[in-house]
């Protein structure tokens, strides 16, 4: 069931992504950043347990970033990456964006979902922002995709 995570989920919101940070898979967000952005994510719960996540994070008026995805190992391959990105697009529609972006390792993922891959320097509100306080900054290996809504 997908669904806006709520307070009771940040911990563990902060534990699935921790693993998949250590992996290097994505960003490590802290339990207070994820307390602070509770209201960017949607989770999906199989029997009271938060199996993924992802979070639609708002850049400017007209932007916004799909991030924080990740689905515990047990439950891949069951559609709910799938279902978690097109939570963030409809939302994003209901907010009247224009564009979605993702930075990503999974880049047949995303282009199956629909996103065309850019260059990172056509995204200098993520730079800017996150990027420069990264540890892979300037070198990061991972790829742009941009979503026209």
């Amino acid at each position: 069931m997908i669904r806006k995570a709520t307070l009771a989920d940040t911990k563990d919101i902060h534990q699935l992504l921790l693993g998949f940070a250590k992996n290097g898979l994505v960003l490590p967000r802290s339990l207070a950043e994820i307390y602070e952005a509770i209201r960017d994510f949607h989770v999906d719960e199989v029997d009271g347990q938060v199996v993924g996540v992802v979070a639609l994070s708002l850049y400017w008026e007209d932007l916004a970033e799909v991030r924080s995805l990740a689905v515990h190992s047990d439950f891949g391959g069951r559609g709910i990456g799938r279902a978690l990105v097109e939570a963030c697009v409809a939302e994003a529609r209901a907010l009247g964006l224009k564009q979605l972006f993702a930075l990503t390792y999974q880049p047949e993922f995303f282009g199956r979902l629909g996103f065309e891959p850019v260059e990172k320097a056509d995204l200098p509100q993520k730079i800017w922002r996150d990027c420069m306080k990264c540890a892979k900054f300037p070198d990061c290996d991972e790829l742009a995709f941009i979503f026209e809504l």
